[in-house]
């Protein structure tokens, strides 16, 4: 089934219950005490996971996903206590959602090469540049923004996060039409936007270490929830879409399905164990992470055409609630994971070096100033002498 954007009714709903979720005591079940959370161990909030699963929860859309299962993390590990503070408890209460802004318009797969730059002045700092394809951006609080604070610097090393306000004077978002007729992504341009020394997120200039950790949680998964929660259960989407279609009792149907559910239950048992992998080594973490990256980035696309077999190939539907419907928007859907948040092929080069021990791939700009970095970038011409 088609899911809709989130509007501000639904998501004002959806922050109440996030607040009452708060108050009863089963917000940041892990997370520490003195920033509001429950300070219990995962074991707590494994158990209260299978209690709830028949209750309704709060569902703020994929803004809610990168808040509580990238950005807040991230913010644990690296936010001063005062940041934290300030934060962390009104996130657990839904009052603050946080989304990334990671990706420039001219810096996605190269990452270190942002060049969304804050300045500093004084006690302040002023933002100017752009960043894209942040999802859930037209709703959210606040963005994690990497930034570029040094020029002179290599440009691992001259990058600084900000959590930026949304409704900061000079800050604009706008929405970005997608291929299965949703918006939820999002491109925002900054200017002159007035920041300051409590709004930065780790050391200035420090960033790269921060975003590491960032990714170690986008790419584990930590926003995405298995398909398969129960092996005992078949998968819900697949059976309606037989059911919609007739063919519940159509043994290659059945079968189709069943296959189908063996592949989600493996593939949430690889992130059980990519997740068991980086609690002992932590150190890793960011090689592990990158093996769910691309175990999602290799099956969807084999699901959604599982999905799509199921629907009798069926590339057109006139009811966008429909389980038809949901399988033709899963199909468009399916190289997301192939993308966003790091490419395959990127996935592939970490695993290689971070794992296997393999050489790195040659690199020509890593240690020259980013200034010139870019001047070299400007006047290339492609020949070789």
């Amino acid at each position: 089934m088609q899911v809709a954007d989130k509007n501000e009714e639904e998501i004002a709903a959806q922050r109440a219950l996030q607040r009452r979720l708060c108050e009863a005591g089963y917000a940041g079940i892990t997370w520490p005490a003195e920033y509001g959370g429950q300070g219990l161990s995962q074991e707590y909030q494994d158990a209260f996971t299978v209690e709830a699963r028949d209750f309704r929860l709060p569902d703020l859309g994929i803004a809610g996903g990168t808040t509580f299962g990238v950005c807040a993390p991230t913010m644990l590990r690296h936010g001063s206590p005062d940041f934290l503070r300030r934060h962390i408890p009104a996130i657990l209460a839904g009052e603050e959602l946080v989304v990334q802004f990671f990706s420039d318009p001219e810096a996605g797969s190269d990452l270190a090469g942002v060049r969304t730059q804050a300045v500093r002045d004084g006690d302040e700092w002023i933002l100017n540049g752009s960043k894209i394809w942040s999802s859930g951006a037209y709703y959210a609080d606040y963005g994690m923004c990497l930034a570029r604070t040094d020029w002179d610097a290599p440009k691992h090393q001259g990058l600084t996060w900000f959590l930026v306000p949304l409704r900061a004077r000079g800050v604009t978002v706008r929405r970005i039409r997608q291929v299965n007729g949703n918006a939820e992504f999002c491109q925002e341009f900054f200017d002159n936007v007035v920041l300051t020394g409590d709004d930065i997120i780790g050391e200035v200039n420090g960033g790269w270490s921060v975003a590491q950790t960032m990714l170690l949680f986008e790419r584990g998964g930590a926003n995405r929830t298995p398909k398969a929660s129960d092996f005992r259960v078949l998968p819900a989407d697949l059976l309606a879409v037989a059911a919609e279609t007739g063919r519940l009792d159509d043994p290659q149907a059945q079968d189709l399905i069943v296959k189908a559910h063996i592949d989600d239950v493996a593939c949430a048992a690889l992130v059980r164990r990519i997740g068991a992998l980086i609690r002992a080594n932590p150190r890793m973490g960011s090689g592990y992470a990158s093996y769910g990256k691309l175990a999602s980035a290799t099956y969807d696309p084999i699901r959604a055409g599982t999905e799509l077999e199921l629907a009798g190939g069926a590339v057109a539907w006139t009811d966008p609630a429909s389980a038809v419907a949901g399988a033709g928007t899963d199909l468009l859907n399916s190289r997301f994971m192939a993308i966003a948040g790091g490419t395959t092929q990127m996935q592939l080069n970490g695993i290689g070096e971070r794992v296997l021990g393999l050489p790195r791939e040659p690199s020509f700009d890593s240690v020259k100033p980013f200034r010139q970095v870019v001047k070299d970038a400007r006047n290339w011409s492609g020949k070789v002498s």
